[in-house]
């Protein structure tokens, strides 16, 4: 089977018309319409219904459509395997949850950017779910996951940190003066929570609920900039990761809470889909971030 006439195949799918396939391949309509002819031959199968001017795919030519577009998608990563000698280029879609895209992977992506200047790289925000969803589609090359350690039957998961978390106040709350902070002493007090969907939300919210404590839920906000201002401003406390909080309260703007996080410790995980092909500028991603990752370690330890 000519591979090329698979990709024929493709093109008439997208463009929906031989006239424009041919256009946009730059071949006669005749040679369009030989390469279709040559795979229906081939497969005993006709691949589209000629009706007037339309065409339309026929159910055959469903069934081909995924096989396909995996044939093209290998065809093109066998071609940049050879090119593995030249400069790094193409695109990365990378997803993480706004803790980590703002605290962890800055440092990365600037070192990243100056190594390989022609790989794009487009970072997508969001909660944890959702990020695994878009990377199992493969929409996602690479994810950051900030949750307990887990497994997935479709997605390579690998832990880089246990990550510290902070429950913290406003410096004069009376709170900030206790040796210890327990799930009773939050009763009553203002919560400041972020999104839903947050794992880290949710293992603070079940540690609470284990020892009775049931704080309002109302105040949500989706950004946690805003959470430590509202926090400073003297709104409420707040459950959030070290990494994001650590400036603020070596500056004395906020008060770490004599509280034990250990049982609400998320993992920084990094997560890819196991059938999908690691191309050199995901490699390259790879080891870096696990470059700053033994650094990470090294700074919670």
């Amino acid at each position: 089977m000519e591979s090329r006439y698979l990709f024929t195949f493709l093109v008439v799918v997208e463009m929906g018309s031989f006239t424009r396939a041919a256009a946009h391949l730059g071949y006669a309509q005749s040679s369009v319409t030989a390469q279709i002819q040559a795979l229906e031959a081939e497969l005993e199968a006709p691949l589209f219904d000629r009706i007037g001017k339309k065409i339309l795919i026929t159910d055959a030519g469903r069934r081909l459509l995924p096989y396909a577009q995996e044939i093209s998608r290998l065809h093109t990563l066998a071609k940049d395997a050879l090119r593995s000698d030249a400069e790094l280029a193409g695109t990365l879609a990378i997803g993480a949850p706004e803790s980590l895209a703002a605290f962890r992977l800055p440092e990365i992506l600037r070192e990243y950017r100056e190594r390989y200047p022609k790989v794009k790289i487009t970072l997508k925000p969001g909660v944890c779910w959702t990020l695994r969803d878009l990377t199992r589609s493969g929409e996602l090359d690479l994810t950051f996951l900030l949750q307990p350690e887990t497994e997935d039957k479709d997605l390579f998961i690998r832990t880089l940190v246990q990550e510290r978390m902070a429950l913290v106040a406003p410096p004069a709350h009376p709170l900030a003066a206790s040796q210890r902070v327990e799930p009773l002493d939050l009763q009553g007090e203002t919560i400041l929570h972020t999104e839903p969907g947050c794992t880290y939300r949710a293992m603070f919210e079940q540690h609470l609920h284990h020892h009775g404590v049931f704080p309002d839920p109302d105040l949500e906000f989706y950004s946690i900039e805003t959470i430590k201002n509202c926090v400073m401003s003297g709104l409420g406390l707040s459950f959030l990761p070290w990494i994001t909080v650590r400036n603020e309260i070596r500056e004395g703007k906020l008060a770490g809470l004599a509280w034990d996080d250990r049982p609400q410790r998320p993992a920084t995980q990094i997560a890819y889909h196991t059938k999908k092909w690691r191309s050199p500028a995901l490699h390259e991603f790879l080891a870096l971030v696990d470059k700053h990752a033994e650094r990470w370690r090294k700074e919670l330890e």
